[in-house]
């Protein structure tokens, strides 16, 4: 029996009939079909599949005629994965603020985006522009840090209002006729997941997770032990290239559904809550996952039930579920299960950060 016949279920039309006409990449050819052609399939089965637990459970919140909530489920369910897997790294070198900066300098190619769209017509996702001048902003805060001896707090604060400072001037510039909602960017907007931004983020999620599956050893090492990574002959800076650029990436995705204020929140909160309770890099890691996927699927039912704003209700949701991880992680220190946990103390795992000498 198909989902239209059942009572109470709407038909809808899948994403292939609500796409925006803007190209998604800017990829011609053969390859830019084919990869449109993978993500549309994928976003379909989605559909999919949140039709059928709609038939078994009758949840709102899934409802067929809410294909929006359907594609902020997807997105949240991604961010929850990329943000701490991303996050546990930062936080263990002291860099959580680093999400703050880029977040802003995304906000900033959202802006640029909207800018050239509606001066030359260029016909692009703002998501898209956002994703590139976050990526070349994550570059500079790098390169001040190596060329002029700054320290990272530095180089972040820089960069931090140079992109605040050009997204708010090309929003007051009004070109064109430019009419743009600034709430929706900087709170973060379930409706607003449209079916290009969210392909666009799981081309993200892919190559995010994709990257650090390769690169996990070298980054644990440069993470616990910069120097001994250097004199093993990892190149440290490039690694940190890679590192920022990811962070670039998971801030411009989560930033569809948290807004550019709280972004950085899913980076650091799920990560010092599972420090708490954990006792290696790896169970930390697993744990932030487990923690931010809890906290944005709570975050998103309150706020489609609620009426409020999704971002801060996730970032309250999480906060909340870290406290219960410092109350759990004084309970087993208390009980003698574990010593007293501080965050960034966390033991790296021997083996991995030992295969990653000599690697490159």
């Amino acid at each position: 029996m198909s989902l239209a016949a059942v009572p109470g279920v709407v038909a809808v039309t899948t994403v292939a009939g609500g796409l925006p006409p803007t190209p998604l990449f800017p990829i011609q050819g053969a390859l830019g079909d084919l990869l449109f052609g993978v993500l549309l399939w994928f976003l379909e089965q989605w559909y999919w599949l949140m039709d059928w637990i709609y038939y078994f459970t009758g949840l709102e919140v899934i409802n067929p005629r809410y294909r929006f909530m359907h594609r902020a489920l997807l997105v949240g369910l991604c961010v929850g994965v990329m943000a701490p897997l991303i996050g546990t790294f930062l936080v263990h070198r002291q860099l959580a603020l680093i999400g703050d900066a880029l977040a802003h300098t995304g906000f900033a190619g959202v802006a640029v985006g909207l800018f050239l769209n509606a001066v030359i017509d260029l016909g692009v996702s703002p998501y898209l522009t956002a994703v590139v001048v976050a990526m070349i902003a994550a570059l500079f805060i790098e390169l001040i840090s190596e060329v002029t001896d700054a320290y990272n707090d530095v180089s972040m604060a820089i960069v931090l209002s140079t992109g605040f400072a050009l997204g708010t001037t090309l929003i007051s510039l009004n070109a064109g006729g430019l009419a743009v909602g600034v709430n929706q960017f900087l709170f973060g907007n379930l409706s607003t997941v449209s079916p290009q931004s969210a392909a666009i983020l799981l081309a993200l999620f892919v190559v995010i997770v994709g990257t650090v599956a390769v690169t996990r050893n070298q980054l644990l090492y440069i993470t616990f032990d910069e120097t001994a990574a250097a004199v093993s002959g990892i190149s440290v800076n490039w690694y940190n290239r890679v590192m920022v650029m990811l962070t670039a990436m998971v801030v411009v995705g989560a930033m569809q559904i948290m807004g550019v204020i709280l972004v950085a929140a899913m980076l650091v909160v799920p990560v010092a809550g599972a420090t708490q309770v954990s006792r290696s890099f790896s169970e930390s890691l697993v744990v932030s996952v487990v923690l931010a996927e809890l906290a944005v699927l709570l975050g998103i039912g309150i706020a489609y039930y609620g009426g409020v704003t999704a971002g801060g209700i996730i970032v309250l949701v999480a906060v909340a579920i870290y406290v219960c991880a410092v109350a759990l992680g004084k309970i087993q220190s208390a009980r003698g299960d574990r010593a007293p946990p501080e965050t960034g103390s966390i033991n790296a795992d021997g083996a991995d950060v030992g295969s990653g000498a000599g690697g490159d």
